[in-house]
């Protein structure tokens, strides 16, 4: 947990190309800015994919800091603990995992996602539990 206050997650820095990263022969240095990839230098994604990517995990970053300067560090610390005994549930393999005390602690009970609606296959092969549990723990 970065202690930051920050609402928009962090741009990604830039990466050099080889007019920023050129010794004076006007070549790569790759000993100092290591090796040369075409993948880094063609890279036309802008900023937002990022962004969206590491969205939820800036703000989660930023309700655990609010928390903490709110009510002391014992507050983060107790719900990040929480979180982490809830989402280690034992559950079985044929039957499709949910998690609702992992959604209520991180906030998304009150969201209706793709996943909530379109949970799975409507019929599936048949449940043997028996067959799954000696699969599972190897007998």
């Amino acid at each position: 947990m970065d202690p930051s206050l920050r609402i928009v997650p962090a741009s990604v820095p830039k990466t050099a190309s080889v007019a920023e990263t050129s010794n004076s022969l006007g070549l790569h240095d790759t000993l100092q800015y290591g090796p040369r990839t075409i993948a880094t230098e063609m890279k036309t994604e802008g900023s937002l994919k990022d962004r969206l990517y590491n969205w939820e995990e800036t703000q989660d970053n930023l309700k655990l800091t609010m928390m903490r300067n709110t009510y002391g560090l014992h507050a983060p610390m107790r719900l990040l603990m929480e979180r982490r005994i809830v989402s280690a549930n034992p559950h079985m393999t044929l039957l499709p995992q949910t998690n609702l005390q992992l959604d209520i602690l991180m906030g998304r009970d009150e969201s209706v996602e793709a996943a909530d609606v379109f949970a799975g296959p409507l019929s599936g092969p048949p449940l043997d539990i028996r067959q799954d549990m000696e699969k599972k723990h190897r007998i």
